[in-house]
């Protein structure tokens, strides 16, 4: 594990304390109540560090915006949050909804502004915006951390370092599957599929070509099928996707999403298959942090290995379980600022889930494997 990824699984924590004998940095909050709210609590991200005020929070809906403000403790308030950058000049800002629909303007105002940034997962709703991030962040020569709280739970630092120790033999492969409830197969390509692609790359690597099938109530992908996900996150299309991705070593990762009759969601995970055994991590369930470990080489349950375990946290500490990486990849960022390093999710790191699901959609529409990085960078949905 380099030591970006240590300090942003949990030592980031120490952070706090340093920043905390400085001058507080201003940070506000950018929301929209009805349209992505505040993601995953993320107007909560500031709670308990003491080296950053919360001093105002932007949301169009009145109501949202006082309770926003509540939450965080801000002073202050505005309908607009180009007004609020303008008036405020933060040091910091957490663009907050989930839906990226209005995430590249939300970002380009903050970066204008030439604040650092948290930004709610997938940071962009097509690969030409990420990509545009990407440009104007190393223009502005901002720090930006991508929210894939997953990569930030203590119980994940503790996953790596099973897998890296080789306790349960060689990474073989990595499979994962998406919530399949009523958003199967393109709309969860993309909000699940997120977390899952991020935690490939933690712990295999950057990817080196996708192989997928997309289809439509099994029709292969055409532009009627081509939609706006329910909750905003760009263009999308297909109830059933499956794709292959192969990493350096010989090691593949897969995804799968296909609309079915069971929607509970209790499936969608990254499960890593090694030599010696099995660890589940649970992405079902943003807060739930749970993952298990099957020490069995055939991958079942046997009389050596009767059941699942559950993988506790290392240390006692509460910084880092899921229902905290907020906090854990706010403490990161404050560190990154401080030494001038990438934060443990960067803006390049948020980029690949938006790239790895663009190239999904390249493999099916151009009718072979695609390699990373992409080079036809186009929103391939978006042209048909």
């Amino acid at each position: 594990m380099t030591r970006r990824e240590s300090i942003g699984l949990g030592v980031a924590a120490m952070a706090d304390a340093a920043f905390s004998q400085q001058k507080k940095l201003r940070a506000v909050v950018i929301g929209h109540t009805g349209r992505g709210g505040y993601g995953h609590n993320w107007d909560l991200t500031w709670n308990g560090i003491d080296a950053v005020e919360v001093i105002a929070v932007a949301d169009p809906v009145d109501a949202g915006r006082a309770k926003a403000m509540a939450r965080s403790g801000a002073a202050r308030g505005y309908a607009d949050y180009r007004e609020m950058l303008a008036k405020e000049k933060p040091d910091i800002v957490v663009v907050a909804p989930r839906r990226s629909d209005q995430h590249m303007a939300m970002f380009t105002a903050a970066a204008e502004a030439g604040a650092h940034i948290i930004i709610e997962k997938p940071m962009a709703g097509s690969l030409p915006e990420a990509d545009a991030m990407v440009a104007l962040a190393e223009k502005k020569h901002i720090k930006v951390q991508v929210g894939h709280p997953a990569r930030a739970a203590a119980v994940t630092r503790r996953v790596a370092e099973i897998i890296k120790s080789g306790e349960i033999g060689q990474l073989i492969e990595m499979r994962a599957r998406g919530k399949e409830d009523k958003r199967a197969g393109g709309e969860d390509l993309t909000i699940l599929g997120s977390h899952a692609f991020d935690l490939m790359r933690l712990f295999a690597g950057d990817p080196r070509w996708v192989s997928a099938h997309v289809t439509y109530q099994n029709q292969e992908l055409a532009r009627e099928h081509v939609r706006q996900g329910t909750e905003a996150v760009g263009l999308l299309a297909g109830d059933n996707v499956a794709a292959m991705f192969s990493f350096d070593g010989g090691i593949h990762g897969y995804f799968a999403s296909r609309s079915n009759d069971y929607l509970a969601g209790d499936r969608c995970g990254l499960t890593l298959c090694c030599s010696r055994g099995v660890i589940f991590i649970n992405l079902g369930s943003s807060r739930s942090g749970q993952s298990f470990i099957l020490r069995s080489p055939s991958w079942i349950p046997n009389k050596n290995a009767p059941q699942w375990e559950e993988i506790p946290g290392p240390g006692p500490e509460i910084i880092g379980n899921w229902d905290r990486a907020n906090n854990v990849m706010a403490l990161d960022l404050l560190d990154a600022i401080r030494n001038g390093r990438e934060p443990v999710c960067g803006i390049r790191d948020g980029r690949w889930p938006v790239e790895m699901t663009a190239g999904v959609y390249q493999s099916q529409l151009k009718g072979n494997r695609v390699a990373f990085p992409l080079t036809d960078r186009r929103d391939l949905l978006a042209s048909l």
